[in-house]
């Protein structure tokens, strides 16, 4: 006995239309207005705050890192 042929469950030949889907971040008001004043910040103070900011961040992350290896 011959099988049948297998016909597209979803839609035609089985092709779904895409679906799009948009992500966006949720941030507390404590948080925008913590990113909002840091904005200003870098702004009025122009490259020097930006160059402090990286120097701080690389000095905590290898503080971190240092921490970590002596435990």
């Amino acid at each position: 006995m011959r099988e049948p042929t297998l016909l597209p469950v979803f839609g035609r030949l089985a092709v779904k239309p895409p679906v799009a889907i948009v992500a966006t971040p949720v941030i507390s008001r404590k948080m925008k207005n913590g990113v909002a004043r840091m904005r200003e910040g870098i702004s009025s103070h122009g490259g020097l705050a930006l160059k402090v900011c990286v120097v701080l961040w690389t000095v905590v992350l290898l503080a971190a890192v240092f921490f970590i290896l002596q435990a």
